[in-house]
């Protein structure tokens, strides 16, 4: 059976983090492959006043993803997006996230969906209920 292969947003991580029970899942699912951006990972370590027990829970997730960096293909996606969505202007970096999604043909899971609905060149995963 072929994994799925998902990419996340930092709210996942957060998630994970608060221990909501889906996104913790998400992080032991063998069925699963998890990607985010180095984007993501540098929202999450650069959070003003981090303590250390919290820098080793965002490592130890960090550690079960697969970090990918902004390369040519995903800056050629990124610049297609941001001329074809001109009138966004003010959501850069999730167009960096979305080109990333596009690059790659990775599903993007996020709870912010009202800034990625609207870019049809990328697929969003369904994602999880917080009760």
């Amino acid at each position: 059976m072929a994994k799925i292969k998902l990419l996340i947003d930092t709210d996942i991580f957060i998630d994970a983090l608060k221990e909501v029970k889906p996104a913790r899942e998400l992080f032991k699912s063998k069925a699963i492959i998890l990607h985010c951006s180095i984007l993501t990972k540098k929202e999450l370590l650069s959070k003003r006043g981090l303590k250390d027990s919290e820098r080793r829970e965002i490592t130890n997730l960090l550690l079960k993803t697969r970090v990918l960096r902004i390369d040519d293909q995903i800056n050629q996606k990124y610049f297609a997006l941001i001329r074809k969505y001109v009138e966004k202007q003010d959501m850069l970096i999730d167009y960096l996230i979305a080109a990333t999604a596009w690059a790659k043909n990775l599903s993007l899971l996020t709870r912010n969906r009202k800034h990625f609905e609207h870019i049809e060149e990328i697929t969003l995963s369904p994602v999880y209920e917080i009760e």
